[in-house]
């Protein structure tokens, strides 16, 4: 169910290092700018400077400005002023590692996506996490519990990509990013939040 349209909503869009995701968060940031979201464009270090077997940084940075056609929030000081300006009514970080994850539930505020989250929470607005680790239910569950407990932070439905061979991994369905977003604008949390992981 749609509460809130997404057109003109000033959303920041940060892309963290699960390169394995990649693909599948690519489209979505295109679903938000065919929907009218004004959307700035945020990227971790290891979005910029990791080459994998996923594909080289230039491709990512490239099609990301070639979507957005917007300058990139690249750096912690042009994080910052997310903060004191009040640029974002919503902060989406899809994919959200473990790692960055596991930063913003300990307050270790040292790469550009996380100072960007830090920023938008001093403004008690939403942040959206489409969260995709190994170690969801491993090392990384304590601070899951945290985040799922932390006044602003919203969560894309997850479940377990693979319990079989992979049983703490978690995966976000990133076909649901769009309907998370509008519930978190509505300060609200999309139900349910764990389901039953179908690949998509």
């Amino acid at each position: 169910m749609c509460l809130l349209e997404i057109n003109g909503k000033r959303i920041g869009f940060a892309l963290t290092g699960s390169h394995c995701t990649l693909d599948k968060v690519i489209p979505v940031l295109e679903e938000f700018i065919e929907n009218g979201a004004e959307v700035t464009p945020i990227l971790s270090d290891a979005i910029l400077n990791c080459d994998t077997r996923f594909g080289p940084a230039s491709k990512w940075v490239n099609t990301v400005l070639d979507i957005t056609e917007k300058p990139l929030i690249n750096s912690i000081v042009k994080a910052e002023p997310i903060g004191p300006e009040e640029l974002l009514d919503l902060l989406i970080i899809a994919p959200c590692t473990g790692n960055t994850m596991a930063k913003l539930a300990n307050g270790i505020i040292d790469e550009t996506v996380i100072m960007a989250a830090k920023a938008q929470l001093r403004n008690e607005r939403p942040v959206l996490l489409a969260i995709a680790t190994n170690d969801g239910l491993g090392l990384n569950a304590k601070n899951l519990g945290i985040l799922l407990n932390t006044r602003n932070v919203f969560f894309v439905p997850f479940g377990q990509d693979n319990p079989v061979q992979k049983k703490n991994s978690l995966n976000a369905r990133f076909d649901l990013v769009k309907d998370a977003a509008e519930y978190a604008l509505e300060d609200k949390q999309i139900q349910p939040v764990l389901i039953e992981y179908r690949g998509l």
